[in-house]
């Protein structure tokens, strides 16, 4: 059945849910075997609500989560691997396969460029860029890889600093450098408990201790812990400091609301497969017009010229599909709006961490400054730092409470458990995880 607009409004006169009286789990649906694709429809936030107040109204997120195929045999807490598709992305993206399988060669000769160029361009709309300051990638993986491997302005005998909390593929690019390029590699770690003030101490304190240092990889929300650090203070502290910043902003865009002039950088990476919830494989890259040249051409490519961004990635003979689709997920993204989505995000992330933050033995490992989380957060178990400790911690939650969760390794201070909710999460699903954590630490109710 089409959720149509009416329907969706419906919702909104839903009593917003308490902490005192948690509301069922959201309806959960798996596709009928053979079934096709729903016809996609749109919607939109209703005029006149505000952002926090819509982002406790469970009737209206309830219809959201309709248009979500989430699996009944668990609740997925883990949804920072990649977004699934809405059922609007998820219906063009069968479309798109098709048309590919049936055009073949002859649409990625004759009309591709063209459809690429304008998904370029609305990416650019929604990210506040010109479309010839980015190119389109597999992924903010290969997007960033692309950036700090293809950095030119590096001598041997300088820096390059990532953070403990850093993408672990970016961190092994930085390293890849030391032999590429020959620098040395500085690594630092982000404080725990993190506050904007000790982070931006942390970063001062290191860039003093490595003066050389000449490019700085910052994760404008990393992938450990869901931090969200100050980018455009950190920017402008290393390009006082003589070094360009590169920033992952693989997770932060579609999950925070800002447009990529707030970040004050000159290069950075973005994922559409994580938050936009565009199909596996589609990301971009971000130079600024007058920075290209400080980017290698990608093995030397002549498919575009030097003074074009897309001669910055070669990917080969890929699955385009993933990008004729971006256009669908963005506007997905836009009939909720930015705000919209971030205050539920954080919302839902409030409601288990307020629950659990008092309990003895539970760390939550990220502030409750609303500027420094998103959707993500982790949690540690006191003295439970190794893998094997956070597996098992996982494990329980999944086998005793249906609650799916991910451990992550790295953190200088030991391992700990990622929570992700996403936009087809309720608050009973997040109720959920608290009850386990209650169980976890010995406080049952």
């Amino acid at each position: 059945m089409v959720l149509t607009r009416r329907a969706m409004m419906a919702g909104l006169g839903a009593a917003a849910a308490t902490y005192g009286a948690p509301p069922a789990a959201a309806v959960r649906r798996a596709p009928p075997a053979g079934a096709e694709p729903e016809p996609p429809a749109l919607f939109g936030a209703p005029k006149g609500v505000t952002p926090d107040r819509l982002a406790r109204d469970e009737g209206f997120w309830e219809g959201v989560a309709r248009r979500f195929q989430v699996s009944p045999d668990f609740v997925n807490l883990e949804n920072g691997y990649y977004g699934i598709m809405p059922d609007p992305v998820r219906a063009a993206y069968h479309r798109a396969v098709d048309r590919l399988n049936r055009e073949n060669s002859h649409l990625l000769r004759t009309t591709y460029r063209a459809e690429a160029d304008r998904v370029r361009e609305r990416v650019a709309a929604v990210t506040g860029v010109r479309p010839d300051e980015l190119a389109l990638t597999r992924g903010g993986t290969e997007a960033l890889q692309n950036l700090l491997a293809g950095y030119r302005r590096l001598a041997p005998g300088d820096v390059v600093m990532y953070a403990d909390l850093d993408y672990h593929s970016t961190q092994y690019t930085m390293n890849w450098l030391k032999e590429r390029r020959g620098v040395r590699v500085a690594r630092l770690v982000v404080p725990e408990p993190a506050t904007r003030a000790a982070v931006l101490d942390a970063y001062a304190k290191a860039l003093r201790e490595h003066p050389r240092t000449r490019l700085l990889l910052i994760s404008h929300m990393n992938n450990r812990t869901g931090l969200v650090l100050p980018v455009a203070e950190l920017v402008a502290m290393a390009r006082e400091a003589g070094a360009d910043a590169v920033v992952d902003a693989a997770h932060s865009w579609g999950q925070l609301d800002f447009t990529i002039p707030g970040l004050g950088a000159d290069f950075a990476g973005f994922s559409l497969h994580k938050w936009m919830g565009a199909p596996l494989g589609s990301g971009f890259l971000y130079i600024r017009r007058d920075r290209l040249d400080d980017i290698d051409l990608a093995f030397a490519d002549e498919s575009f010229p030097r003074d074009d961004i897309r001669s910055r990635v070669h990917s080969g003979t890929m699955d385009v599909a993933p990008i004729l689709v971006t256009p669908v997920a963005l506007d997905f993204h836009d009939a909720l709006g930015a705000a919209v989505k971030q205050a539920r995000l954080r919302y839902l992330r409030d409601r288990w961490v307020e629950q659990v933050r008092h309990l003895p033995g539970v760390e939550i490992l990220t502030p409750d400054d609303p500027a420094m989380y998103g959707a993500i957060t982790s949690f540690r178990l006191t003295g439970r730092t190794s893998e094997a400790d956070n597996l098992a911690i996982v494990k329980h939650l999944l086998d005793r409470h249906r609650v799916f969760t991910v451990r992550r390794g790295g953190l200088a201070r030991g391992d700990c458990v990622r929570v992700t909710p996403a936009l087809f999460t309720s608050a009973g699903d997040v109720d959920l995880l608290a009850k386990g954590l209650r169980e976890l630490a010995g406080r049952p109710g």
